[in-house]
């Protein structure tokens, strides 16, 4: 007779394994939802979508739209008590929504997500300027808010140029090995 036991695996297992954060560690002291600086555009408080995980309401989480908004501004990683990093944490839910198939609800969001990502591929970060033309292009969007680019441009919130990182080949390892099969 065999004791072998299968283990199965989660999408916290999922999650947690990308991030090495423990959802488990967040007691939803509401200090990050609290912060965040784009949480009236959420459908759902940042702490929610860990719950949600807590829970195992993988569904209610990888659907909703918080973790698309998400600015990664690094706010609610800075005020948790437990160092919890909830913006590494976002980025992951988002990974595994897309690796799963989970259609996005924002009728633009994902391509601004890859405009965004094309950047730091790229660049090795943002680089406003091409991240406004790549999703302005893909999205079609190309007039809604061009009334303020010249003060964007004036005040030095858009470069005309690239910043690149040195090391450009180590960031190219890197998106090659996250790159996801199909």
């Amino acid at each position: 007779m065999s004791t072998h036991t299968k283990t199965v695996r989660t999408l916290t297992d999922d999650i947690t394994d990308i991030t090495m954060e423990n959802p488990d560690l967040c007691y939803q002291c509401g200090k990050c939802s609290a912060g965040c600086p784009v949480r009236n555009f959420m459908d759902e408080a940042p702490n929610l979508i860990i719950r949600y995980i807590q829970l195992g309401l993988y569904k209610k989480a990888l659907e909703s739209t918080t973790p698309w908004l998400c600015a990664g501004c690094q706010t609610c990683s800075t005020r948790c008590p437990k160092n919890f990093d909830l913006a590494k944490f976002m980025d992951a839910v988002r990974e595994v929504a897309l690796r799963m198939g989970i259609k996005v609800k924002e009728k633009n969001q994902l391509k601004f997500h890859n405009a965004f990502l094309k950047q730091i591929r790229n660049h090795g970060r943002s680089y406003e300027l091409g991240l406004v033309r790549d999703y302005k292009l893909s999205s079609g969007d190309l007039l809604s808010d061009v009334d303020s680019a010249p003060g964007m441009f004036i005040k030095g919130k858009i470069g005309v140029f690239p910043n690149n990182i040195k090391d450009k080949e180590n960031l190219k390892r890197i998106f090659e090995k996250t790159k996801v099969k199909k």
